[in-house]
């Protein structure tokens, strides 16, 4: 399968496992940004030195930063047959330089191998989920107290580390960032369903009914 997914939803929405998943599925990297951006910083490359300087200043990386670092990783020869995107786009302004991005791609993909994917789920779940959310700090996975908790209370199961809570995960933070979403990244909703690339599908269910739900979107 050659595809190319746009992964779209709220904070905590489950977005990250589901990539994990489908990633390891169909053999095709997740590009997640602030991933992406670490990797240039820790490989000191040009856009990692300029990312470093705003980061070490406690500020945002100037969104022509962020889109070199994307154009630069689907160009390499692994996302010949798809990628997953996980966090870029964030703006209908950042979705028309993916555009560009896609016109000027060493590797060519049509309209029926694009898909924008929305992680729809209720907010006060959201907020439930983030408040509960614990992450282990070495190997980055993502635990929930109440749907997904660890083996060892406050250890991960990988590589037993002490799990930590993000200082962000707050209610009063939580509800703060669907602010942000709804004003910003929503209207990508929009946006992709006019491009005929949307689909939407129920997050707030179990992980395995998740997946399931998102092969069947991609199979359709």
């Amino acid at each position: 399968m050659k595809k190319v997914f746009i992964f779209l939803g709220p904070p905590g929405c489950g977005k990250g496992t589901q990539t994990d998943v489908l990633s390891k599925d169909l053999k095709i990297p997740h590009i997640d940004t602030g991933s992406l951006l670490r990797e240039n910083i820790k490989n000191q490359t040009e856009f990692g030195k300029i990312a470093k300087g705003f980061i070490d200043k406690g500020q945002l990386v100037p969104i022509d930063v962020v889109q070199s670092v994307i154009n630069e990783r689907i160009s390499r020869e692994d996302c010949r047959n798809g990628y997953i995107l996980d966090g870029f786009p964030r703006s209908v302004e950042q979705a028309d330089a993916l555009k560009k991005m896609w016109e000027n791609s060493p590797f060519k993909f049509n309209k029926e191998d694009k898909i924008a994917v929305y992680f729809d789920i209720p907010t006060d779940v959201l907020v439930e989920r983030l408040v509960n959310r614990r992450s282990c700090p070495k190997c980055g996975k993502i635990y929930n107290l109440v749907s997904s908790a660890p083996k060892n209370e406050g250890v991960c199961d990988i590589c037993n580390e002490a799990l930590i809570q993000r200082k962000d995960d707050t209610k009063e933070t939580a509800v703060l960032r669907f602010e942000t979403y709804n004003k910003e990244t929503k209207p990508l909703l929009d946006y992709y369903k006019n491009e005929g690339l949307l689909v939407q599908i129920n997050a707030n269910q179990g992980i395995d009914a998740v997946y399931s739900e998102l092969k069947n979107a991609i199979n359709d």
